[in-house]
């Protein structure tokens, strides 16, 4: 639905264009305003706002940027509520990442504990919709594998999947985060179709664990499977504390 044009009220800030996004916000917060839903033009809301199209033009761009919004283009486009928190929130991630802000081995030990916590979670809260979705990511890699293809990105879905069944928001969006980040060096090692093939068997074996509700084996499976990701990352953990150490030393010099 369209957003009614009563929704808005003048305001009276310096900073106004942050208290329009503000109180947009607070409307999707409350769920007066829903995703799908088409926000006023720029002339109407600058109307009901009582500020200038300029304001109005850098809320939106704010709510865009911070996934609140889409802003589609054309004649019948416009702002339009739309939920891309989540992919927002890991390209930061991933950006902190890349200015070496955490290093790879930091990432890697902390995946492993959280991904710990998360099967645990799994193995009391899973249900059959889950399952089935699992084994469909499972289903779909196997498939591209034997077409010679790896499968990256249906092995990644896979503990996204995972983290989902665990009926914990946070999870997910943890999980979310690590991912993107594993999948920024996934993209430089380019793993082969075998190894693809071995991670794939590790999510079949880990999620025949789940169903036959064997919780230490499928926390083993996971351990062991996380452990041989990180031994294909280690190179690069290598890398990186040579090049630490040698900016330490050009700072001590």
């Amino acid at each position: 639905m369209d957003a009614d044009n009563n929704l808005f009220s003048p305001i009276k800030n310096r900073r106004a264009f942050e208290e329009v996004s503000l109180k947009i916000k607070a409307l999707i917060f409350d769920g007066i305003l829903k995703p799908g839903d088409k926000l006023p033009s720029e002339t109407d809301l600058a109307r009901q706002f009582n500020v200038g199209r300029q304001t109005i033009r850098e809320a939106l761009r704010i709510l865009e940027l911070s996934g609140f919004i889409t802003v589609h283009k054309g004649g019948s486009g416009g702002p339009i509520i739309k939920d891309t928190i989540l992919n927002t929130i890991s390209a930061l991630f991933l950006d902190a990442f890349r200015m070496k802000k955490m290093s790879l081995m930091e990432l890697t030990v902390a995946r492993l504990e959280i991904e710990r916590v998360v099967l645990n979670y799994v193995m009391d809260s899973i249900d059959d919709s889950d399952i089935k979705s699992l084994q469909e990511s499972v289903n779909r890699a196997k498939k591209k594998i034997e077409n010679n293809i790896i499968a990256t990105e249906e092995n990644l879905q896979f503990h996204k999947l995972l983290a989902k069944a665990s009926k914990n928001h946070v999870f997910v969006l943890i999980v979310e985060t690590i991912m993107a980040a594993v999948a920024d060096f996934l993209s430089r090692i380019r793993p082969d179709v075998e190894t693809s093939n071995n991670v794939v068997e590790y999510h079949e074996q880990i999620l025949r664990a789940i169903v036959e509700k064997k919780r230490e084996k499928a926390l083993n499976l996971l351990e062991e499977h996380l452990l041989e990701v990180r031994r294909r990352l280690q190179p690069f953990i290598d890398q990186e504390e040579r090049a630490g150490g040698k900016e330490g030393d050009k700072q001590k010099g």
